[in-house]
């Protein structure tokens, strides 16, 4: 009987974890055959739209990402942002147009207007895509979280790098990065990680509601983009495109228009 209970828990455990693995995949796109980000392709940015029916956001949506944070557009809101990460199990893995880290198992989450959106995996892209006062940067870092039963099902923290000294953070993945160039679909092990260990910068952001940056382009996502610029260098830079297979100048959708959108400036404190 004993035996019997333990092995439904075991069971009803890989349930959760494919349901979260497979939600996760149903909202951004891993097989980066299907799309590129070549400018004059047939599969590039201009394109998403038009190669599935169900990318039809990718051209036809109101609400999409990236966008430029204009200090001209920007309202300021003092409102906090709590971010609760945890130590857990990862994994490096080259999905041909960017490098994803995933977490398997409960990495924390971030809090929102009073919801929790559980981390699932962090990525970059180089060149930026956000810009700040139409300034574009080396690097961009987005950690993703989803909440499937909230009504804007997933938030993305956003972080812009500039060149400069290396990112210490990234540079623990190096050796795994290296291991997998042009191999997509390699897994790496990264052993357990602590999402605290990004360092994000301060606690001023930059928050509107946008899209996912890739196919199928869903609405309906929280973005803060740190105001905050880290630092990364041109090395770490040139082995995250080398490490990919797209073969493309850049993994960076191009600018979408705000279409009268908000865009707040998050600033808890006294001065902004």
């Amino acid at each position: 009987m004993r035996q019997q209970r333990y092995l439904s828990v075991l069971v009803l455990f890989y349930l959760v974890l494919f349901f979260f693995a497979t939600s996760i995949r149903a909202q951004e796109v891993e097989d980066e055959r299907e799309f590129d980000y070549a400018v004059k392709s047939e599969k590039g940015p201009r394109m998403w739209g038009k190669l599935k029916k169900e990318w039809d956001a990718c051209n036809k949506g109101e609400m999409q990402s990236p966008i430029d944070l204009s200090n001209e557009r920007v309202r300021i809101i003092r409102k906090p942002e709590k971010r609760n990460y945890k130590l857990c199990n990862a994994t490096v893995k080259n999905r041909g147009h960017d490098i994803s880290l995933q977490w398997h198992g409960d990495a924390g989450s971030v809090l929102i207007n009073g919801t929790e959106y559980p981390l699932q995996q962090a990525h970059w892209h180089s060149p930026s895509e956000h810009t700040v006062n139409g300034r574009k940067y080396a690097m961009e870092m987005h950690m993703v979280h989803l909440n499937e039963n909230a009504t804007n099902k997933i938030a993305v923290i956003g972080v812009l790098y500039k060149f400069g000294k290396p990112d210490k953070f990234l540079s623990k993945l190096i050796r795994n990065i290296s291991s997998m160039i042009d191999k997509k679909d390699e897994v790496k092990n990264a052993g357990m990680i602590n999402p605290r260990e990004i360092k994000i910068g301060s606690r001023k952001y930059y928050r509107y509601v946008g899209s996912l940056t890739v196919p199928p382009c869903t609405e309906g996502v929280i973005w803060s983009i740190k105001k905050k610029v880290r630092t990364i260098s041109r090395d770490q830079v040139k082995l995250l495109r080398e490490a990919v297979h797209d073969y493309a100048a850049s993994n960076a959708r191009p600018m979408q228009p705000l279409n009268k959108r908000p865009v707040y400036l998050m600033a808890p404190g006294a001065t902004v």
